[in-house]
């Protein structure tokens, strides 16, 4: 429910925009435009996202136990099996990707294999598949082409909308709306992140059934990520169960994960 709201509210931006600037049909044009671009980068998220963290496919082989737990959540996930990657870091983290659970990869870490037990990264296993479940990709796409789409009419707006002696804006006031859609549209892009982030803890709950074991492992995992650095690109950081660079106070309200304590608190409530 949440979510949907956050998507319409950027929709509502987007429209409102695109109306200022030269009415319905300059909204639809930008929108197609911005929804074009993130289909396309929709369909190569999984690639894009392995090959900016160096990702290695991981073969049954090298990792029998693991691909035994994953095959075993997936099917509880009701889910086809993921293919599985390693990523060459110490830091403990891990991440899904893939524009439908048939194309679908989980991404773990060197480092997340050699920390957890067995219990907590079943937990952590259980709540990617529940992003891939929940189709979040797709939601984030979503929210990222609309998001784009707002940036770019901001800007428009400032070269068109500031000439109109008869507009209620004027040229400060399309300067005002220029700087302040896309940081409204950045944190309501951010806020859907978050969002996603409880949802799949909340699934990855149920699909382990032991809500306690995901609370733990995230405690484990925001110590490791704060002693551990981790060369990612920013652009990936999303991806992640637990952000890969440190950063609080202010910092914290442009964050794409919300705060380890409040997700522990709410997995703890369902493990009662």
């Amino acid at each position: 429910m949440r979510t949907t709201l956050l998507l319409a509210t950027l929709t509502g931006l987007l429209v409102g925009l695109g109306y200022l600037i030269g009415g319905p049909g300059t909204a639809a044009v930008f929108l197609v435009m911005a929804l074009l671009f993130n289909l396309a980068m929709f369909w190569f998220s999984d690639k894009i996202a392995l090959k900016m963290s160096r990702a290695e496919p991981l073969s049954e082989d090298e990792a029998p136990r693991l691909h035994q737990m994953v095959r075993e959540l997936a099917h509880s996930a009701g889910i086809p099996m993921p293919r599985l990657y390693m990523i060459p870091q110490d830091q403990p983290n891990a991440f899904a990707t893939g524009r439908s659970p048939k194309h679908s990869a989980v991404a773990v870490t060197r480092g997340i294999t050699q920390l957890l037990s067995e219990t907590e990264l079943r937990g952590v296993i259980a709540h990617e598949l529940a992003h891939i479940r929940n189709r979040d990709i797709l939601t984030q796409t979503v929210a990222a082409a609309v998001g784009g789409a707002i940036t770019y009419l901001g800007y428009m707006l400032l070269f068109m909308g500031g000439d109109d002696d008869d507009s209620p804006f004027g040229l400060v006031g399309a300067i005002a709306m220029m700087l302040l859609a896309p940081i409204a549209a950045s944190l309501i892009q951010l806020a859907i992140s978050r969002q996603r982030e409880y949802a799949a803890d909340a699934t990855g709950a149920r699909i382990s059934r032991n809500p306690n074991a995901l609370a733990d492992a995230l405690e484990r995992l925001e110590a490791g990520a704060r002693a551990l650095p981790m060369q990612v690109n920013q652009a990936a950081e999303p991806l992640y169960i637990v952000k890969p660079f440190s950063g609080g106070g202010m910092a914290s309200l442009f964050s794409t994960h919300p705060p380890i304590e409040e997700r522990v608190r709410r997995l703890r409530e369902l493990g009662v």
